[in-house]
């Protein structure tokens, strides 16, 4: 046999002897394989690894640049703030945060600010405070209350707030059962120190009221004719404003009528029909004013820096010199000058003047901040839900916590004229604080009702958590480690 020939058997026979791979077996869904088993049916089936490109491993041209650390610059700080902001809790725990802030650092100052009048008037320093302190503690069950109802539940307390409240404020004017403060006839006597201003209250029925109304007549597309939006909306809010007026308190009046503008603004009120009623209101407004010698004197008093010769803008004026007296950062808690009998009312509508004495400007733009943070969560509630009950509601509520706080420290600053009302959940006066804390309940109720808040609540339950672990773990057959 020639050479070449037998070559070519060798070689056939050589080919002939290794074995060929056996095709891979298939493996049972669900039944995790040994390393070695895995690289082998890989192999066997053909399956190759993914090429890196060149220059993409550990100190390659291509590889990424080590991080510095956790921040990386203003936009990367802007971003991860807008992501922060944008998670489905934010709101909840803003609301929450800022206005437990505010009512602690509020029943600080209502002490710090209190304990001179209280004296005066032979009354142990921590007077006012202890009654504060009790209304705050009230407020806060209705808060905890108002946060854990359902909106229904709100909705249906709606017409009996309304009717209770509108009892009381008759009940004011009757002689011998409402009393005069201060020039006003709008208290109820509850006896002992404790006394019930009804027109509190009636912030939060008209809100509540008017949402429930507002959201049924756009359930039935009512909404897009002017008379169903007006009518009964703006006929009981005025009737509200007449008890209201007839005590004489004005500065209730006026954030009575902000609210209402509110609602009128979130149900879609046409311009036209928007500038005719604020119209109306701004020429009873103007008549009523024009009418009174002590609203004529507080609305002269505006922008003034020193009292007049003959005692008139006294109050105005040593606000804005408490104010200028604190500097940056204060003369130091309790150590305000002007409430020592200079100052009238240092711890009611003027609390925000002895902030700025004894805290300085960081005090006074913590609190502004706080009611800041506190305004836009409640936009944000107002904005991102679908039930039309819980948009009204929640820029109701928006817009009377802000307009008061506005009006109060405007009126402070010199700003605006002196309305007489509280800082909302800051001033002394539990009678303004229990609504509003409830109402602050019904803000948290209503970011709680947000679908994804809620799954994001469900997740941090730990029964919810632990069930889901449990499901994720597969369990694997005995022996296997």
């Amino acid at each position: 046999m020639p050479a070449d020939e037998r070559f070519a058997v060798r070689r056939d026979r050589a080919r002939a002897s290794v074995p060929r791979p056996l095709a891979a077996a298939p493996v049972p869904s669900g039944v995790p394989l040994p390393d070695g088993l895995a690289l082998r049916g890989r192999l066997a089936t053909g399956a190759r690894r993914p090429e890196t490109p060149r220059g993409s491993g550990r100190g390659g041209p291509g590889s990424r640049p080590p991080r510095t650390g956790r921040g990386g610059g203003p936009r990367r700080a802007y971003e991860r703030a807008r992501r922060a902001w944008d998670r489905p809790l934010t709101a909840y725990y803003v609301i929450l945060g800022s206005s437990l802030l505010i009512t602690v650092l509020g029943l600080v100052m209502v002490y710090s600010a209190s304990m001179i009048k209280a004296l005066d008037i032979s009354k142990p320093s921590t007077y006012f405070f202890g009654k504060q302190f009790l209304a705050a503690v009230i407020g806060g069950a209705l808060m905890l209350l108002a946060a854990r109802m359902p909106v229904k539940l709100h909705r249906a307390l709606a017409y009996p707030i309304l009717m209770v409240t509108v009892f009381l404020m008759v009940l004011v004017q009757v002689p011998g059962i409402g009393m005069s403060v201060n020039g006003n006839q709008n208290w109820l006597y509850l006896g002992g120190p404790f006394q019930l201003q009804p027109s509190e209250f009636g912030k939060l029925a008209l809100i509540l009221w008017g949402a429930d109304l507002l959201a049924r007549k756009q359930d039935k597309r009512l909404l897009t004719q002017w008379k169903h939006m007006l009518v009964p909306l703006v006929p009981v809010a005025f009737m509200l404003l007449g008890l209201i007026m007839l005590g004489g308190d004005m500065g209730t009046a006026i954030i009575l009528t902000a609210i209402l503008f509110g609602l009128l603004w979130l149900a879609g009120a046409p311009t036209r029909l928007f500038a005719g009623v604020l119209g109306a209101a701004a020429a009873i407004a103007f008549l009523l004013i024009r009418t009174s010698p002590n609203r004529m004197s507080r609305l002269a008093c505006m922008g003034v820096s020193e009292p007049d010769p003959e005692g008139g803008c006294w109050q105005a004026a040593h606000g804005i010199y408490a104010l200028a007296s604190g500097g940056w950062f204060g003369s130091g808690l309790g150590a305000s000058v002007e409430k020592w009998g200079q100052l009238p009312e240092p711890h009611t509508d003027f609390i925000f003047a002895i902030t700025g004495e004894e805290l300085g400007l960081a005090g006074t733009l913590s609190v502004l901040a706080l009611f800041a943070a506190l305004g836009y969560a409640g936009i944000r509630v107002a904005g991102r839900t679908e039930d039309p009950f819980v948009r009204f509601a929640a820029g109701g509520v928006t817009t009377w916590i802000t307009a008061q706080a506005v009006i109060n420290i405007g009126a402070v600053l010199g700003l605006l004229p002196i309305a007489g009302v509280p800082l909302p959940l800051f001033s002394y006066g539990g009678s303004a604080l229990l609504p509003t804390m409830f109402a602050v309940g019904l803000m948290i109720a209503f970011a709680r009702e947000d679908p994804a808040a809620k799954a994001a609540l469900a997740m941090r339950k730990p029964g919810v958590r632990w069930k889901t672990m449990r499901r994720r773990v597969k369990k694997r057959p005995s022996g296997e480690r």
